[in-house]
């Protein structure tokens, strides 16, 4: 597998500008940045429901719908933070760092930017299975149908990195007890050497069959721990999510990009971006969640894309998405975690 992306290493000093990505098993790069905690994540109990079906507390009178979290906040599109504990990860060669002295450096001018994202991955209900085997496409027009977009890239960031603007949700240590990351992945099975994986299947009892023997994800919201400064869950980790690229094209990305990496050994920060995919790219382990302009917020605080950025095109507004996903017998997480490269925790 190779490496995707690019995090720029200056001596002790990580600048988190885009991601290295590369995971076994398959063809899809999942991230990269590990984990510094021992054991595995364990089984934690579903937050209970707060609010209304769709998840999350009411904002009564605020900007933002019940189903959706207020952002607020400065945020900074070039930061310099300075790793305390490096990884080099063999298989995909990748520089991963485990732990960061707790400041940032903004190396540009931070900037206001106020908006609503959605409390959980789509379909964003508390205890839910994230979607998944959607392209950029399709995401964004489930979210159109529900009267909201897929988030631009900075946004996700803003929300992940909270208030304290800290590079992992819940601090500046990397740790795998809080978010379902860096387990040990289940192989992908093809007919052939050439053939496409059963998950790609037109048979839809076929695909479903080996979406579930896949699925080591975890109900949205049941990890408590992984929840950021405004009280968005599962950003790093457990499904990669569709965003719209903001910034210059890289890659194969054109205005599509993928934030948050999924369950295994890969990128879990809030900062890393992946640009390997082409919009219409799908994959067992990437979903989305959606965005809106926060009512009321002044024309200074929406967040404006790069000049350089490839405009995303309008879609039709349609729900890809209508039905809950129950697989069968999902083994979920696994029981060890990768800790680092060749460690097992």
């Amino acid at each position: 597998m190779r490496a995707l992306g690019a995090v720029v290493v200056v001596g002790l000093v990580t600048v988190a500008v885009a991601c290295t990505r590369g995971a076994p098993p398959a063809p899809a790069d999942a991230g990269a940045l590990p984990a510094t905690s021992a054991a595995a994540v364990a089984s934690v109990a579903p937050a209970p429901a707060a609010g209304p079906e769709a998840g999350g507390a009411p904002d009564a009178g605020g900007p933002c719908p019940d189903d959706m979290v207020s952002v607020d906040t400065t945020y900074c599109p070039d930061v310099e933070r300075r790793c305390l504990d490096m990884e080099h990860e063999e298989q995909n060669h990748l520089q991963i760092c485990h732990a960061y002295e707790p400041q940032t450096r903004c190396r540009t001018e931070e900037k206001r930017v106020a908006f609503c994202i959605d409390r959980y991955e789509y379909p964003n209900r508390t205890g839910a299975h994230p979607v998944w085997m959607l392209d950029w496409n399709q995401a964004q027009a489930t979210c159109e149908s529900k009267g909201k977009r897929l988030c631009m890239a900075s946004e996700w960031t803003a929300a992940c990195e909270g208030p304290e603007h800290t590079p992992f949700p819940y601090g500046w240590v990397r740790d795998h007890d809080k978010c379902n990351v860096d387990n040990f992945y289940i192989d992908p099975k093809k007919p052939g050497p050439r053939a496409q994986f059963f998950f790609y299947s037109k048979d839809p009892e076929v695909a479903f069959k080996e979406l579930s023997r896949l699925d080591q994800s975890v109900p949205s919201g049941s990890m408590e721990t992984c929840r950021s400064g405004f009280g968005v869950y599962d950003m790093p980790g457990n499904v990669d999510e569709w965003v719209v690229n903001d910034g210059p094209q890289r890659e194969k990305s054109q205005w599509a990009a993928l934030k948050g990496g999924a369950w295994g050994h890969v990128r879990s920060q809030c900062r890393p971006t992946t640009y390997s995919h082409e919009p219409d790219f799908t994959y067992y382990f990437v979903g989305f969640r959606c965005c809106r302009d926060a009512d009321g917020a002044p024309p200074e605080a929406k967040w404006t894309p790069s000049p350089q950025a490839v405009p995303a095109p309008s879609v039709e507004p349609h729900d890809f998405a209508p039905e809950p996903i129950v697989p069968i017998d999902s083994p979920g997480p696994s029981k060890t975690k990768y800790a680092r490269t060749g460690h097992r925790e």
